[in-house]
């Protein structure tokens, strides 16, 4: 009778356990990088967010191990879509004068420039170094947790990652 009243069965219970446990574990790793993302306002929704789309998909899994990186692409894909509908939405918003629409729009080419040299330098690194870059600074894993992921030694991960900055520096300063 018990059973009839619960909706999952032990599985389910195994699955909000260990979400649960995820959660304690990486829930402020994962607001950083909604924030990074873009989504600073959001952060706390689209990591909410990123949770109930687990829970739904928990089955889906390949395993356990994978239920982090399917989090981090989640909250990813979240903020991106948080900050395109931003921006929708504030082109038929913006009130703002010609001259003032003029000074922003040439203030985000020049950012966005920047950015594209930045992402373009980055992707003709070496895939560890390019790997072990994005990791530490735009997701701020820790060294131990880079290792884990890229199954490599945390030794390495400090000679990729210093590596992948000084290429990285030479590149961005001689364009």
């Amino acid at each position: 009778m018990t059973s009839a009243l619960t909706p999952c069965g032990p599985h389910g219970l195994e699955r909000t356990t260990a979400i649960t446990d995820l959660f304690v574990r990486n829930r402020s790793s994962l607001l950083r990088l909604a924030s990074v993302a873009g989504a600073d306002a959001d952060a706390e929704d689209i990591v909410a967010e990123a949770f109930c789309q687990l829970y739904k998909n928990w089955d889906q899994l390949r395993s356990d191990c994978a239920a982090v990186g399917y989090l981090r692409s989640t909250v990813r894909n979240l903020a991106r879509m948080r900050v395109r509908h931003l921006i929708v939405a504030r082109r038929y918003a913006d009130r703002r004068t010609p001259e003032q629409l003029a000074h922003s729009a040439e203030h985000q080419a020049i950012r966005r420039t920047d950015q594209e040299a930045l992402v373009n330098a980055l992707r003709t690194l070496p895939r560890r170094q390019y790997q072990a870059l994005v990791l530490r600074h735009w997701m701020g894993l820790k060294e131990t947790e880079i290792a884990e992921a890229m199954g490599i030694s945390v030794g390495a991960v400090k000679s990729h990652t210093s590596r992948g900055m000084t290429k990285l520096s030479q590149m961005l300063e001689a364009a």
